[in-house]
């Protein structure tokens, strides 16, 4: 008697980040893992790095920070209601759009900051 996907208690990170839909593609996924964007439980993980319930799983990606904890190893993709039990979001939620707005941003194409300028940002941020 064959033993199912769902039945490991580990995975490949790349597979399930994949899997549970937090990737597109796996090779997106496997291309994460190997560029430092995929940490488990603190530690930079290479794609083949195994994942088991209660690890903790952090993904840079567009921007955002997505911390997720693995309640369900799985290696096959599935559908979207199945791969949300897969795994609890404890990403923070993102800051309020006021807060964002009130950042000093430099207009894009500027192209580089000045010695000048950037003392200016230096100033501004405490350094």
């Amino acid at each position: 008697m064959a033993a199912s996907d769902t039945d490991h208690t580990s995975v490949r990170v790349d597979s399930w980040i994949w899997a549970v839909r937090l990737f597109k593609t796996r090779s997106a996924a496997a291309a994460a893992c190997r560029s430092g964007h995929v940490r488990v439980n603190g530690t930079t993980a290479k794609p083949a790095q195994p994942v088991k319930i209660g690890d903790d799983v952090r993904i840079r990606a567009a921007g955002t920070e997505r911390i997720v904890a693995v309640t369900r190893p799985i290696a096959k993709r599935v559908g979207a209601g199945v791969a949300v039990e897969c795994f609890t979001d404890n990403t923070p939620p993102p800051p309020p759009r006021e807060v964002l707005e009130s950042l000093p941003r430099r207009d894009r194409g500027a192209g580089r900051p000045t010695k000048r300028e950037r003392r200016e940002m230096d100033r501004l941020r405490g350094l």
